[in-house]
């Protein structure tokens, strides 16, 4: 039987933030149908905490007649010294009223110290009360460890605590973000399997391609245990885009034997890539 990885397409959200993207509502819903019908996994369609059209987006959505995709909010876990059921954010999250979450916080103890301006122990707290408060809703949740890879380099004891925190909370996926898209695929192969050694949940990778190695890393991600992929439909997005997935899935699955999307709906990428293009006006 062939190893299966899910794809989970951020078009919509990382995509979003490139340069030159502007999507409207009706936009974002014609890319959902043609990713739906290429048969992805998952698709992380917005941050309805920073962006009040993607919560028009998400009603509309709900609408949709999706065969296989599942439709995922973003956003961040709690602020400090809030209290999670009172968090702007959080609460714009649950009223997007999608099955899936995707949550990110921090794992890089300088961005805690730095930017956060907070201890550990308050950001694995916020962490862990954010994971629990939607699964005790009973969404799921992938858990984005932000700038992972650098934050295992710095200090791998705290990355992990921060995954930990995530697995105590309910998360269902842990994965691992190259958000500054500097790691080289050996030690995004590394850290990875060491991540994958040390847990039994699921592990993701979210890669970028500052250093031109997105899908390189991604590749590196799955021969390392991953089961999940993140990237976007045509590798474009913040700064120098995400691990492109017309290029991944049909080297994952031509390739190396990793079934990403039903075999039948391969000769669909080109269509999906020519389409999804036009949408974007690249």
């Amino acid at each position: 039987m062939k190893p299966i990885v899910d794809l989970l397409d951020s078009t919509l959200r990382d995509g979003a933030q490139a340069e030159g993207i502007s999507f409207s509502v009706e936009d974002k819903l014609n890319i959902v149908r043609k990713l739906d019908e290429l048969g992805l996994s998952f698709i992380e369609a917005g941050n309805p905490g920073s962006n009040p059209k993607d919560l028009e987006f998400f009603r509309r959505a709900a609408q949709l007649p999706l065969k296989r995709a599942q439709l995922a909010a973003f956003g961040s876990t709690r602020r400090k010294n809030t209290a999670v059921e009172e968090d702007e954010n959080v609460r714009a999250l649950l009223a997007a009223d999608t099955e899936l979450i995707v949550l990110f916080g921090k794992a890089w103890a300088l961005h805690v110290k730095d930017i956060l301006c907070t201890t550990p122990e308050e950001n694995f707290s916020m962490i862990e009360d954010t994971c629990r408060f939607f699964r005790e809703r009973g969404k799921r949740v992938f858990f984005d460890a932000e700038h992972f890879y650098d934050g295992y380099r710095a200090d791998p004891d705290f990355a992990l605590e921060a995954l930990a925190a995530a697995a105590r909370g309910g998360a269902e996926c842990l994965v691992l973000c190259d958000t500054n898209g500097g790691g080289f695929p050996d030690d995004i192969y590394a850290a990875t399997r060491a991540v994958c050694e040390r847990f039994t949940l699921p592990v993701g990778v979210h890669t970028h391609d500052d250093g031109g190695m997105a899908v390189a890393n991604a590749v590196m991600g799955v021969r390392a245990g991953a089961s999940q992929v993140q990237g976007t439909y045509l590798g474009f997005g913040e700064r120098c885009g995400n691990a492109d997935l017309s290029t991944l899935i049909p080297n994952l699955q031509l390739k190396l034997g990793v079934r990403c999307i039903p075999a039948e709906n391969l000769h669909l990428l080109t269509a999906a890539a020519r389409h999804i293009a036009e949408v974007c006006n690249v």
